[in-house]
Order: C-alpha cells, then structure tokens, then sequence
C-alpha cells in the first residue's frame, strides 16, 4: 500500500489570501467536517522547457464551479480569479512541477443537515507529488481487484459533483483493494456496470478498438479521460462509449486507467487474470499524454496553462 507524504511549501491560498502552510487552519465545527458539504478538483502542473505549466487548468476550474453550482454553493470567486489564484500559488511557491489541490467547503457557523446557510470557504493547495500509483506503476502496470463495494447511484449522490462526500466508498473500495493485495480497485455501479476506479476512470482496448463506460453508467467525466479519447482518435483509433461487465475486463487485450493524480496507468491483472505486459495501443496513448503534458507536442498545446 502506497502512503502520500504530504511536503509542506510556504503558502497556501485561503478565500483570497495567501497564508503560511501551518496557518492554514478551520475549525473543527466546520459543517463540511461532520456533512461532507465541499466540492473540490484534482490539477497537475508539469515542468516544461517554457516554464510550469497547468494541464487543462481552465476545464477543471469550469468543473470545479459547476460542481459548486450543483450544490448550490456561491463561490464568490469567478473561473478567471480562481484560475489566477492558482497561477499565484505556484508562483509564489516557486514550483516548477505540482499537484494542485482547489476546495470549496461550507465552513463553520451552522451545525445541522440544512447545508445552505453556511458560510463558504475556497482553499488552493499546491505541494510537489509523483505519480499517485507509483513510477513502477506507469512502466509495468498494476493489480486491481472488483471491489465488493458498488460505485455511489446517479440518483443518491451525483458523480457529476466533484464533491468530498462522494469519496467515502472510493476510500471503502481501496481499503478492500489493499487488503486484497491489489494497488487499485475497480467499482461496479448498482446495476453491476464497470464503473470507475477509485479515483480514475477505465479503458479497454478490444481488437484494436478503445472502450470506457459512458457517463449514464455513473463516472465522474473524467479531463484526463476525454484528453486521452481525443489523442486515440487523432491518430486514427476507434473510441467508443459502452457499458462493460465485469468478464470484459477478463478477456479484454488491453485495459488501463487514467486520471490527473494517476495519469495513465496499464493493468497487468484483474481479480487474478493476467491482462499482460502493458499493450500497444496503452503505450502508446502514455507516451502520448506525458509528451503533451510536457509541452513537447505543439498540436496540444492549447491545453498547457502556463504559469
């Protein structure tokens, strides 16, 4: 099992203001403490020869209102102002590479279920992280187990919000999935669909054709997940949306996972199958993303923020 160290920087960015890392403090009445009321994204800034620079930063802070919006929670910050706020946090950080972490929280004033009359807090985080899964991980693949725990229903707890409270059975699956010996799990939706991982969205590749579940079967929209399906089509191979079952995943040619703090990680086994060594197309497709992220493919470039 892989645990995150956590390294401090100087500042944090706090509802406008950039605060020293161990100033960074709420209380601990705060409502999304005890309710799980906050909405929240996942961004990587990459080193590049031109400098840092974010990977989609404008497509997740967009993701990132309308998560808050759908939990009708009032930002009080724009897409633009936040945007700048995460280019000022890394500046002032002085990182060249990071993972950045944007979150909205309804924050301390009100206890109770009624979540609208408290207060918002809007938090920007950026600390140095490595490859959530491990660089042995990109290289040779992992083990993921089906997890015994359903993904969260469309109409109990929408994936569609990127929000804090629908993580609890991401981390309940995980949990299982170490035990088991697996580094991922993969999650199945109430109507036995595969679904997502824990925190990352899954490919299939199937006599050369691209396979991943369709947002109707309950995933979060992944950005990494439509960036790797548009580089697949621009070099010429099928993509497809469509609900997969679990043996799909036994008897598919190639299976990967993709996500901003995963990347794109091969599967070499699932419950025990051996998929094998990571495929043709998942290589190719990881090589790919890491020269765009990189700055290295100008035809992409449009999707690098610099800082």
């Amino acid at each position: 099992m892989r645990h995150m160290s956590l390294p401090k920087v100087d500042k944090i960015w706090m509802d406008g203001t950039l605060v020293d890392w161990d100033a960074a403090q709420v209380h601990v009445l705060s409502h999304a403490l005890h309710y799980g009321s906050g909405v929240f994204e996942g961004i990587r800034c990459y080193e590049t020869a031109d400098g840092p620079a974010v990977f989609r930063l404008t497509e997740h802070m967009e993701r990132f209102d309308c998560s808050a919006r759908m939990l009708l929670m009032e930002l009080g910050y724009s897409v633009e102002d936040m945007i700048a706020a995460v280019k000022e946090t890394i500046r002032t950080n002085e990182l060249s590479s990071c993972y950045i972490r944007p979150i909205a929280f309804r924050g301390y004033g009100v206890m109770g279920l009624d979540p609208l009359p408290a207060p918002i807090n809007v938090v920007i985080a950026v600390w140095p992280w490595d490859t959530y899964l491990g660089n042995d991980a990109l290289k040779h693949g992992v083990a993921v187990g089906v997890s015994s725990w359903r993904q969260r229903g469309v109409n109990a707890s929408p994936p569609a919000i990127k929000a804090t409270a629908n993580y609890l059975n991401s981390s309940l699956a995980r949990i299982e999935a170490n035990e088991h010996g697996y580094a991922e799990a993969i999650m199945l939706n109430e109507d036995g669909k595969v679904c997502e991982g824990t925190g990352e969205n899954v490919f299939v590749v199937k006599r050369g054709t691209l396979l991943t579940p369709p947002v109707s079967d309950g995933i979060l929209e992944g950005i990494t997940r439509e960036s790797i399906m548009t580089l697949a089509r621009d070099k010429g191979i099928e993509v497809r949306e469509a609900s997969l079952v679990r043996t799909d995943l036994y008897t598919a040619d190639e299976v990967f996972m993709t996500g901003t703090a995963a990347e794109v990680v091969p599967v070499h086994s699932v419950d025990g199958r051996e998929i094998g060594d990571p495929g043709p197309v998942t290589l190719d497709l990881q090589e790919s993303f890491f020269r765009v992220v990189k700055g290295e493919d100008p035809a992409y470039s449009d999707w690098l923020e610099r800082v």
